[in-house]
């Protein structure tokens, strides 16, 4: 009874405390709560794709590797000098050797090659890399359970290095992936890569999107997702693929002694392909006309330009759909169809993933204002009937320049369609034209936007130069046309 008394007490003091505090609180006018010396700790942020539940990539994994395919092929090469698969005897005796003693050259040793490869259809397309299956005469396919089906390319674009594959002719179902939408990835989505490195059929690594839209110098259409999932030789072709089970990426290519650097097609442009070679057989792509290049510092100042985003049109085609639209040499391209450009890169690719007969706005630096135009794409001629343009770089020139006239015959010679301008016969070691890359037979066409078709123009328009004014020329460099900007400078 005694202890039972003194708890009662107490807890009859400590009730009396608490009311006693609340009390002169309230007295005082204080309403706010004690804040308590040590904040409670807060829930860790953890990335929205990360495999919560488990801590694990294996429900992923077991989803999409039913859908890799490891892919063997087997090319002869054709028995003209420099073919693959010669032996270490023919290197050292030639072919003429074997034409003159046995009438013929021999059959080429078999090159085998690995790759990988996914099914994104039931009826058996796969998707693979280009170079996977170049050149191939057979082609065999093992999918997981280990079953071997015989595969055919239904066509190839090796510019974006993507080949479409029909399994069976197409005769059976196979389980298949989903393409995703590269698009909503973002740098750090965790991502897998499965494929068959060195012949390792179902391999799985595990990374993230390092970054997105990288060009690595493979072509006109680079457009590239990096990751540090672990990509190796026999992955090509293989699937990346994102936490919701879906193919983001064709596993292409690596970094020569780069250890965590892969690249990924991504899916958007494998869709576009993909569904072009299988409706059409073949791949179309959009075209607008122009020669481009970078837009300098120089070259901005020239021009009056706000900065040095967006790209110089330094040619048009005739009868091209830029000029059709009222393009010009000298605008600066600042935004094609709703995407803005700011290198050249970023307009190739625009405009050669664009839909032929697709009505783009254009927007355009040009007489210090900005400018919209609407341009309707045409279809890219086929390159074997119109070589394809390149991009030119600026190269600031000066006058330490000996120029010549255009004679018929050399035009001739030079493959020019006219006599109109002047040639560069020499530069001057030490000027500043030599520093900048100035070539012999550089041909000027303008300066400072005036028209120079003879050696009488080009000497109007250079005769008043005084050091340190501003120069702006149009030079035509083989098939190319490109502008330079420059500093005239004094010369000793």
């Amino acid at each position: 009874m005694m202890q039972l008394k003194r708890t009662y007490f107490v807890a009859a003091l400590a009730l009396m405390l608490v009311a006693g505090v609340t009390l002169g609180a309230l007295a005082s006018g204080r309403t706010d709560r004690a804040v308590p010396a040590v904040a409670a700790p807060m829930a860790p942020v953890i990335p929205v794709q990360m495999p919560l539940n488990t801590g694990s990539f294996a429900g992923v994994a077991e989803a999409i590797k039913p859908a890799v395919i490891n892919i063997n092929t087997v090319s002869r090469s054709g028995g003209g000098p420099g073919a693959g698969g010669r032996t270490p005897f023919e290197e050292f005796f030639g072919d003429e050797f074997f034409r003159r003693f046995f009438g013929d050259t021999p059959e080429r040793i078999p090159q085998r090659s690995l790759g990988s490869g996914v099914i994104v259809d039931p009826s058996g397309i796969a998707l693979t890399n280009a170079h996977v299956v170049d050149k191939a005469t057979e082609i065999e396919v093992i999918t997981l359970d280990g079953s071997k089906h015989k595969a055919k390319v239904v066509g190839a674009d090796k510019k974006t290095d993507l080949a479409v594959l029909k399994l069976d002719d197409g005769k059976a179902q196979f389980k298949f992936a989903r393409l995703g939408d590269s698009d909503r990835m973002q740098v750090g989505d965790w991502v897998i890569a499965v494929g068959s490195p060195f012949g390792l059929q179902s391999t799985v690594t595990a990374g993230i999107v390092s970054a997105k839209a990288r060009n690595i110098g493979q072509g006109p259409f680079d457009d590239f997702i990096q990751t540090d999932a672990a990509i190796n030789p026999g992955n090509s072709g293989g699937p990346l693929v994102n936490m919701q089970g879906e193919v983001i990426g064709i596993n292409t290519a690596i970094v020569a002694g780069g250890s965590g650097i892969g690249f990924a097609i991504p899916s958007n442009m494998a869709k576009k392909i993909y569904t072009e070679i299988a409706s059409k057989g073949r791949v179309t792509r959009g075209w607008l006309g122009v020669s481009i290049q970078p837009l300098t510092q120089e070259l901005a100042r020239s021009f009056n330009a706000k900065d040095t985003k967006g790209v110089l049109i330094s040619d048009v085609v005739p009868e091209s759909p830029a000029a059709k639209a009222g393009l010009k040499p000298g605008d600066i391209l600042l935004e094609f169809d709703g995407k803005k450009v700011e290198a050249p890169a970023d307009l190739q690719r625009t405009v050669g993933l664009a839909q032929p007969g697709h009505d783009a706005k254009t927007k355009v630096w040009r007489d210090q204002a900005e400018k919209t135009i609407d341009v309707k794409i045409g279809e890219a001629p086929d390159e074997r009937e119109v070589q394809q343009q390149r991009p030119g770089r600026a190269t600031p020139s000066t006058l330490g320049l000996e120029v010549r006239p255009i004679t018929p015959d050399l035009a001739r010679q030079l493959n020019l369609k006219s006599t109109d301008g002047v040639i560069v016969a020499r530069v001057d070691e030490g000027s500043a034209a030599g520093e900048a890359g100035v070539q012999r037979g550089d041909v000027i066409r303008e300066i400072n936007r005036q028209k120079v078709k003879s050696i009488a123009d080009y000497e109007r328009l250079t005769k008043d130069v005084k050091d340190g004014d501003r120069l702006t020329v149009l030079l035509q460099r083989g098939q190319m046309s490109l502008y330079v900007a420059f500093t005239a400078t004094a010369r000793g």
